[in-house]
């Protein structure tokens, strides 16, 4: 009997001590922190409930309604999104900022290399020089344009450019001369055989033209980074990561453990099911960065277009000089091709080129580089944006690391046997993942369907492969396709002009396969100027003029 009363009086003992601690664990803590989050106190309870309401975290005594369930699904969705967001932000920042640096910087360059060129011209030329103006504007126009991705060739836009300056000049040297627009073609057609110019044609439309192949390309491939970063950031979460989110980040609530943070390796594991797409991204990510890495170098070095367009006046007008230099057997060798011209009545000038141009042109002053806009060289500007690249590489492939951040986001190391496991404050034990969608079969957090890759990434995936391609041909100083959305017609890039088919009727060919300026029949029936001139053509239209005014005299 007096054992019976023992154990009556043990069990008694039990059950006071077991509804104290019921008693004991109240909602308080989980309604501050509900409070807290904005959420209204209506109907949150004061103490635990039974908990098969519940559809996501554990069911069992629990401080969550079902309606409060559905809120912290949604609120956990939304940081989700949000720290996505925060940890791309500064990936996302530096390709918007470099992209308006740099663009900034080259359509400074540009503008700054005519304004220069003009300024020099009108203090050389006054009034002749301005009344031939628009030939420079011309010219900077079709610059401008192929670097904003217009469809314009640069070899065939250069090559007409040479061929146009030699029939400008050849009527200069033989003012004696009247000259029909067919005898014009028949010149301006064998420009690269008659080598007026010296080697400069040769030497400066290799430098112009991977220069702004390398200016343009990396250009653009800022603003393909900046696009993909932007969009693969705004994440799109599915059901199965709603519900590990929540599960991590709120079902402590639910069991009154506000303050339990998850344990790191929960949270990569989530991450990496939740982000498997974007992971996806990297490999591509990574080539894409390389390849502007090797552009970058390009343009610090031999691609430079800020050392190319500064000394171009002085090229021209070393040019010029070889044409003068040249002028007795250019002459011969065009009348011996085309035939001897009609006279025009009028004897040829005494004064020569030299006359004229008494002076070397210059570039402008290192205090004249750009730098209103973007405030620095392009040396510094690609020093920058190298390390910005370098710190880039892997982005997503460790974003979970990234968001999985001790203290603010997950547990330190200290407290891995108080961590939120998913069930309970306690270690956690399965192992973390690899990245990429076909590691997530067996993720234990989130169930991934590793069969239905995201769309949309794979369309990202698709931008950078094109991107990458063409800096890797920009690397090697060549162009392909860039479509421009002003033309509904298909172009090209930068072309190689005529190959070994392309015959002339000279007696003087010389062996190497001519190269054939553009058709300007159009034009010349329209009495127009072609866009796409280069800048000597209007130092010899400056000539063209004193030429008439002196025939006026």
């Amino acid at each position: 009997m007096l054992r019976i009363q023992a154990l009556f009086c043990t069990f008694s003992v039990l059950a006071l001590s077991g509804g104290a601690d019921l008693k004991a664990r109240s909602c308080s803590e989980v309604r501050q922190a509900y409070t807290a989050k904005g959420f209204s106190l209506v109907n949150v309870p004061h103490q635990e409930i039974s908990g098969e309401h519940l559809r996501i975290c554990p069911q069992g005594y629990t401080c969550c309604t079902a309606e409060m369930e559905d809120k912290l699904s949604q609120q956990s969705k939304l940081e989700f999104e949000n720290l996505v967001d925060e940890a791309s932000h500064t990936l996302r920042t530096t390709f918007v900022s470099r992209h308006k640096k740099f663009d900034e910087f080259f359509l400074e360059l540009l503008e700054n290399t005519e304004k220069s060129l003009n300024d020099m011209f009108v203090r050389t030329y006054g009034k002749l020089y301005m009344q031939n103006s628009g030939v420079f504007q011309d010219l900077f126009t079709e610059l401008k344009r192929y670097y904003t991705g217009g469809n314009v060739n640069l070899e065939e836009m250069l090559n007409d450019f040479w061929a146009r300056l030699l029939e400008r000049m050849f009527q200069l040297l033989n003012s004696q001369y009247h000259f029909t627009d067919d005898y014009l073609e028949c010149i301006s057609k064998y420009t690269d055989q008659l080598k007026p110019f010296g080697d400069v044609p040769r030497k400066l439309k290799a430098q112009v033209t991977r220069a702004f192949i390398a200016a343009r390309t990396f250009v653009q491939g800022l603003m393909v980074g900046r696009e993909v970063a932007n969009r693969v950031s705004k994440v799109t979460v599915s059901p199965a990561c709603i519900r590990a989110l929540t599960k991590m980040l709120y079902c402590p609530y639910c069991r009154g453990l506000p303050a339990a943070k998850p344990c790191r390796n929960y949270c990569l594991n989530i991450m990496k099911g939740c982000l498997a797409n974007q992971a996806d991204l990297d490999p591509e990510w990574n080539h894409f960065i390389d390849a502007m890495l090797q552009v970058a170098e390009r343009l610090e070095g031999p691609f430079n277009i800020e050392a190319v367009m500064e000394p171009i006046d002085v090229k021209i007008s070393e040019a010029i000089m070889n044409m003068q230099d040249n002028s007795m057997q250019v002459s011969a060798k065009v009348f011996q091709g085309c035939g001897q011209p009609k006279p025009s009545g009028m004897a040829r000038s005494t004064r020569g080129i030299s006359d004229v141009f008494n002076a070397r042109f210059r570039p402008y002053s290192p205090e004249e580089r750009p730098t209103t806009a973007a405030g620095t060289s392009l040396d510094r500007l690609v020093i920058d944006i190298k390390e910005k690249l370098k710190q880039s590489k892997k982005f997503w492939a460790t974003l979970p690391d990234g968001i999985c951040l001790e203290d603010k986001v997950t547990a330190g190391e200290s407290n891995e046997e108080q961590c939120w496991n998913g069930h309970s404050k306690g270690r956690y034990f399965p192992d973390v993942l690899k990245d990429g969608l076909t590691n997530q079969m067996n993720n234990p957090e989130v169930e991934v369907d590793i069969t239905r890759p995201d769309t949309f990434i794979r369309q990202q995936i698709m931008a950078l492969k094109v991107m990458t391609n063409k800096l890797k041909n920009a690397y090697n100083g060549n162009d392909i396709y860039f479509q421009d959305s002003s033309d509904e017609g298909s172009g090209s890039g930068s072309g190689s002009g005529c190959t070994e088919a392309c015959v002339t009727e000279f007696d003087f060919v010389s062996p190497e396969a001519p190269v054939v300026g553009a058709d300007r029949s159009d034009e010349r029936a329209s009495g127009g100027a072609r866009p796409g001139s280069s800048l000597a053509l209007a130092a010899i239209l400056t000539l063209a003029a004193l030429a008439l005014q002196r025939q006026w005299r």
